[in-house]
């Protein structure tokens, strides 16, 4: 056969095979029994030309599959089919011959169903791509093609659209199903401003939409694009079973010629090539493969390839990024320091009025800061913004500046203390400036994920036997969260080019995954063994540098990925070694004479039924480190959660209310320490009490023991033990007239010891139980859109 003839065979074959396949099963089977009623009627001539019939129309596909297998530079176990069915033919065993027909035919269907079956989550993703939007003009709503979407452009979402585009909401309250890109069931909330990502299902009523990407740039294309290559090339433990392959078919062959010239029968040497077809090597593989492609998909993985997901489950070294992969990527206000004279509030809302004209990353976290506290921000006027120095405005009469202060004009106590605090606490400063004097100081830093600690737990349990952190910021906010999350390494200050020298030093030691969400971590994802792009941070360089893509915020799902990936091959290759072993068994009974070729062609069914069932047992299963949840506990952790929120600031109070004792015992401090002991007696200890009655107990099931809990319940009672001795000297201090000077040690010591216990109380308890619930990722998905300046740029507000 030529190249040209071969090829057109194959590529017509590859055209027609979603026909061909199970016309060619109904066919098989069809003169397979009408053989058998003619065998039966004493018609044996006709039974013989029904089974030639199927034995001889069963030859073409399986010449197509050998012509397709040379084309890509293999020759398999395809050869034996098609030697063992014109070996039949030679023998006259033409029933065996139509049994293999059936074989091949219902083989071929059964792995061809399975692999749809185990792509299905990859293919629903493209099934559910949003093909048109209703785009708003004025009063009308005028339906158009996806491609016609602009940026700017307002949508109206109907009720179970999927959303078209990336956008943020102008009109009305979205509610939103995204389960089928975070894998989160409980449908989320968004509100006016709030960004919304494409792909997702509106699961509420109409709202409006202004687009900020088109259809090429949003969300879901991006997904789209990784589905379609998922699978798309063979993993390494595929291409070891086509090596597998070419040593099974010369031993085939040696087999099948030994028997012949042994026994002089042909016979023989025709029952084992029937038995040694298909190798079930070449049928498990790839269907555990693709299950466990299939599989990842489902909790927000989306893997390019097999290969990727080989090299995942070998996996050593983890390498991450800091800014958006262990932090949030956003910053947060953690305190507010004012001159002598000045209220913090007000350094705050001054701050945040200027503040709203400004796109830079830390103004947004002001702004938010004070909104969430309720303030009442100010129309600023004559605005003006420096580059590197900070944001200037008009404000009721008085010139406020909010940014930058040159170490020269950091002068007085108050302002050297907070150049002090946030050192110490690794912040950067916004300093707030009226009529050109500093007043106050808004103190930001980028927040630790609350389930970072657990996750650096969960891929060592997975796996991972080496962390390491890669940073552009600075040493020492860097140390601190490698010396929280136990990390064995961090390399900080590093640009680009480093962090690619980085990776590919750790490369050349062992199987090295890294993890980033910024344009800047494009070039260390390439350089990596297996790239994971953030994708629900990350921009569209890291996401297309990368061999896999998180679309949701959760680092613990790479380790979900290991496991998946672990077990997918283990299960391949344990479905491809029985297979075979089964077959070589089968071979030699088969030369032995002991087993003829019709009930070998049967035995051989069975054998590729067992291994492509027990390859698809790779799509079932949960990742090990999910803790199962009744709705009601998962309800408690949420409302904890959001109270431990509000609470958190709140708990400052107790820590200021001991720096004024510390400035002097007088008529303020007793002021200041009465407010701490209120809101000790009327917020934190109600809070712990439901703790301990209410969600203590219903953890008690899932964790699978009522002591996992107890060292927090000592806790409780050591939260409870300092509160009551902070009332009884505050009740000291009224009877006798204000604090005695013998008051303040023990006092100071109650004061700070108790700030310092409920900051590791509440960290202790988000870690190990408030990230059991799954959380709700409302910042937003900006898959393929520039993201903005990370906490790895802080300089441009203030020092460092």
């Amino acid at each position: 056969m030529s190249r040209s003839v071969g090829s057109r065979l194959a590529s017509g074959y590859t055209r027609l095979r979603p026909m061909v396949e199970p016309a060619l099963v109904a066919f098989t089977v069809g003169v397979l029994i009408a053989g058998g009623i003619a065998w039966l009627a004493g018609a044996r001539t006709l039974a013989d030309g029904c089974w030639i019939a199927g034995t001889g129309v069963a030859i073409v596909p399986a010449v197509a599959w050998v012509v397709m297998s040379l084309r890509r530079g293999r020759l398999g176990v395809d050869l034996i089919a098609v030697l063992s069915l014109l070996g039949t033919l030679f023998v006259g065993e033409y029933l065996a011959g139509a049994l293999i027909a059936v074989m091949l035919a219902g083989g071929r269907a059964l792995d061809a169903a399975a692999t749809r079956r185990a792509s299905h989550d990859l293919t629903a993703l493209l099934k559910r791509a949003p093909r048109f939007a209703r785009r708003r003009e004025g009063g009308q709503v005028s339906v158009i093609s996806l491609a016609e979407v602009a940026v700017g452009d307002v949508l109206m979402v109907a009720p179970g659209d999927v959303v078209p585009v990336d956008g943020r909401v102008v009109d009305g309250v979205a509610v939103l199903d995204e389960s089928a890109l975070t894998g989160e069931p409980l449908a989320v909330e968004r509100n006016l401003g709030d960004s919304v990502r494409s792909g997702v299902v509106n699961a509420g009523g109409a709202f409006g939409l202004r687009a900020s990407a088109n259809a090429e740039q949003s969300t879901y294309a991006g997904i789209v694009r990784l589905a379609r290559q998922a699978g798309a090339e063979s993993a390494p433990v595929v291409r070891l079973a086509d090596r597998y392959a070419a040593y099974f078919l010369p031993l085939t062959l040696l087999i099948a010629g030994g028997a012949w010239l042994a026994s002089g029968s042909a016979v023989r040497a025709v029952a084992v090539l029937v038995v040694a077809t298909p190798c079930p090597l070449l049928l498990a593989a790839p269907v555990a493969i693709v299950s466990g492609l299939s599989r990842a998909s489902r909790i927000g993985v989306v893997i390019r390839s097999g290969g990727a997901l080989e090299n995942l489950g070998h996996a050593t070294t983890l390498v991450m990024d800091k800014t958006g992969t262990l932090t949030m990527g956003r910053p947060a206000v953690v305190d507010v320091v004012a001159a002598p004279g000045m209220d913090s509030t007000e350094v705050l809302r001054l701050a945040a009025s200027v503040d709203q004209m400004s796109p830079h990353v830390l103004a947004e976290a002001i702004v938010t800061e004070a909104l969430a506290r309720g303030l009442h921000l100010s129309l600023p006027t004559n605005i003006s913004e420096e580059p590197g120095r900070g944001v200037s405005a008009d404000l009721d009469q008085r010139r406020v500046t909010v940014g930058r202060l040159p170490d020269d004009d950091v002068i007085g106590t108050w302002a050297r203390g907070a150049v002090s605090r946030a050192r110490l606490d690794s912040a950067a400063l916004a300093w707030v400036c009226i009529d050109g004097e500093p007043r106050g100081a808004v103190l930001l830093r980028d927040p630790l994920r609350r389930q970072a600690p657990r996750t650096m737990r969960r891929l060592r349990a997975a796996g991972f036997t080496r962390l390491v952190m890669l940073t552009g910021d600075r040493a020492e906010p860097a140390r601190e969260v490698a010396t929280v999350l136990g990390l064995d390494e961090v390399l900080a200050q590093q640009s680009p080019a480093d962090k690619v020298a980085a990776v590919r030093a750790e490369r050349s030691r062992a199987v090295t995954v890294m993890v980033g969400d910024g344009i800047n971590d494009a070039p260390a994802l390439a350089a990596a063994t297996v790239g994971v792009a953030m994708g629900a941070r990350g921009a569209s360089a890291s996401s297309e540098a990368s061999d896999i893509v998180l679309t949701t915020d959760r680092l613990d799902r790479v380790a979900d990925a290991m496991d998946i990936a672990r077990r997918s091959r283990r299960i391949a290759v344990q479905s491809a070694a029985v297979g075979m072993t089964l077959s070589l068994l089968a071979m030699a009974v088969a030369a032995l004479g002991w087993l003829p070729p019709a009930p070998g062609a049967m035995l051989q069914e069975g054998i590729d039924v067992t291994v492509i069932l027990n390859a698809l047992r790779a799509l079932r299963g949960r990742p090990g480190a999910q803790v199962p949840l009744p709705v009601d506990t998962e309800k408690l952790l949420h409302r904890f959660a959001a109270e431990h929120d509000q609470l958190r600031d709140s708990i400052g109070l107790i820590r200021e209310s001991a720096d004024q004792l510390v400035a002097g015992p007088d008529g303020r401090a007793l002021e200041a320490v009465t407010a701490a002991y209120a809101l000790l007696n009327e917020q934190i200890l109600p809070h712990e009490r439901a703790e301990e009655t209410e969600l203590y107990p219903a953890l008690a099931a899932p964790l699978q023991s009522g002591e996992a809990t107890a060292t927090m319940s000592r806790t409780h009672s050591e939260i409870q033990r300092l509160a009551e001795r902070i009332g009884r000297h505050v009740q000291m201090a009224e009877d006798s007239g204000g604090i005695q000077p013998d008051q303040v040690d023990d006092l100071l010591a109650c004061l700070y010891g108790l700030y310092a216990l409920l900051r590791l109380h509440f960290v202790q308890e988000e870690e190990n139980y408030f990230t059991l619930a799954p959380e709700d990722d409302s910042q937003g998905l900006r898959f393929l859109a520039p993201t903005r300046r990370s906490m790895a740029e802080p300089a441009e507000r203030g020092p460092k």
